[in-house]
């Protein structure tokens, strides 16, 4: 899946079988409905607001899951491993640059953001619960089969 192009033109709820797992947190800007219900709930801003965002993402996995909406509950596993490597970025590089002014990689630090490390922790969590979840897992398989 790429982020550009006809197919995100497409609802994926009304069409789920033209969703593309993809890499990681591959369009998690650009998928709807889900990304317009996700995004809004998504913060990494410290612990107290991950918590926050991590239970409600963590809800609406639930519910697209009882809805049998694949799509839905991989882009909110992308929400929540998207608060973790967001977060754990500003918890190793001070302002959350990765990189220098001249583009090569900075230095990481430990922890340069204790806040964000925190933030990202309790991403973490979620995350693994949805990764984990049998319901996921078997959701995902047959979505593969499927496509």
């Amino acid at each position: 899946m790429t982020d550009e192009g006809p197919e995100y033109d497409i609802n994926f709820r009304e069409h789920p079988g033209a969703y593309e797992i993809g890499r990681g947190e591959q369009g998690v800007f650009k998928v709807e409905p889900y990304k317009s219900e996700l995004l809004p709930l998504w913060s990494y801003r410290d612990e107290d607001a991950a918590r926050e965002s991590a239970v409600a993402i963590y809800e609406e996995y639930e519910r697209y899951r009882e809805n049998d909406e694949f799509p839905g509950m991989d882009m909110a596993r992308k929400y929540l491993q998207m608060g973790y490597t967001r977060a754990m970025r500003y918890a190793k590089y001070p302002g959350g640059r990765k990189y220098d002014s001249d583009g090569d990689e900075r230095e990481p630090q430990r922890w340069a953001d204790r806040e964000k490390r925190a933030a990202a922790l309790v991403f973490e969590r979620y995350w693994e619960r949805v990764r984990e979840d049998d319901a996921y897992q078997r959701a995902k398989d047959a979505h593969r089969e499927r496509r």
